[in-house]
């Protein structure tokens, strides 16, 4: 996949810089390390609304049940973007999103009993995780504040294939199904943050919130138009949400049944939500805020008068915005009582395409 003409010359500066940082890598100028246990990378070449974290549950649960990592200890490393902590962390059901970032902190609740950490310095956090001894004598480690470990039998690395200085096992690259690639431009005039051409380091390419059903057709058009080698694996996923969930204790199930529905959202993408919940709702009001919004009270208090307007409508956000809601102390009660969220799960578009995933995972993990 070759980079458009537009980005070579307009975007040339970041381009080049792209460019000449993946050459220095590539020629072994700049060095990278491998993990002592085998890796897992998910990311991709643009900013946001891939479907990361969806991705990594649902690598998790993959993982879970084969024979070979079950009962294992499969850990997830993340940088935890936009958190208020330093360094290594370990990440705690109890704990809050500026904490640990709001996508590790999800995980970590739908998976109580799998290693959650975070680190911008990956080789280190993957160095922590296999050596959970190191986080009592290394002062840089000694703010953590859950050191019970056990050494990580296999890690997935969420968001880090622009990380460079560590090769994963295996590197797995998302595509939004929205936004293809090769439509697409370097930022800021597209949302491409990395080369287009890097898609040929991945060994395996999925083309996420895809219809619920393409023609094969279809997919093989992706496939040559992706321009991908002969042996990397292009797999196809749909979003699949489910039944609204209340975030808080106080929250009451009997506006569920209302016909209308208000809703904020603070992530880079929130078309397929809002489409999801207008098949069953009238969405009356919908407030956005930027990807990762740290909310404050002054922004419930908008939810709040947003909602007095509508007082029978339920009020619905996002399984990550959800984690961010819960840092603000002065959340109203009216909010709490209505509030709930959508949770999300990615789903290949045949059974026998995920057991193909499965079995093509497998073959990188020997």
């Amino acid at each position: 996949m070759k980079t458009k003409l537009l980005d070579k010359t307009l975007l040339f500066p970041y381009f080049l810089s792209l460019k000449t940082r993946h050459a220095m890598f590539n020629s072994g100028m700049r060095k990278s390390q491998t993990a002592e246990v085998p890796t897992i990378c998910i990311g991709n070449v643009a900013v946001g609304g891939t479907g990361k974290t969806p991705h990594t549950e649902m690598i998790l649960r993959t993982l879970m049940a084969d024979p070979r990592w079950k009962g294992t200890n499969i850990s997830v490393l993340s940088r935890g973007y936009k958190r208020d902590s330093k360094g290594f962390q370990q990440v705690t059901v109890d704990g809050t999103a500026a904490m640990y970032g709001d996508e590790p902190l999800q995980i970590k609740k739908k998976f109580p009993f799998v290693t959650v950490a975070v680190d911008k310095d990956r080789n280190e956090g993957c160095r922590y995780l296999c050596h959970p001894d190191l986080l009592q004598t290394e002062k840089k480690a000694r703010k953590c504040k859950d050191k019970n470990l056990n050494p990580a039998s296999i890690i997935i690395l969420d968001d880090a294939f622009q990380y460079r200085s560590l090769k994963p096992t295996v590197s797995i690259v998302l595509v939004d199904y929205n936004r293809p690639v090769f439509k697409d431009h370097l930022m800021p005039v597209g949302r491409l943050r990395d080369l287009p051409e890097r898609l040929y380091e991945a060994d395996i390419v999925i083309v996420t919130k895809c219809p619920a059903y393409m023609e094969q057709e279809e997919k093989d058009q992706w496939v040559r138009d992706l321009g991908l080698k002969e042996n990397q694996k292009v797999f196809f996923t749909k979003i699949v949400y489910c039944d609204l969930e209340p975030v808080f204790p106080e929250s009451e199930s009997r506006y569920l049944y209302s016909k209308r529905l208000i809703l904020f959202t603070g992530i880079a993408d929130d078309k397929p939500l809002r489409m999801y919940l207008s098949d069953n709702y009238k969405v009356v009001r919908h407030l956005t805020f930027p990807d990762h919004h740290k909310y404050t009270d002054r922004d419930m208090m908008s939810v709040k008068a947003a909602s007095a307007a509508s007082p029978t409508a339920v009020i619905a956000t996002t399984e990550k915005d959800s984690q961010r809601v819960k840092d603000c102390a002065k959340t109203p009660d009216s909010v709490k009582q209505r509030l709930f969220r959508a949770p999300i799960k990615v789903d290949f578009l045949s059974e026998e395409e995920h057991d193909e995933f499965r079995l093509t995972l497998q073959s990188f993990l020997k």
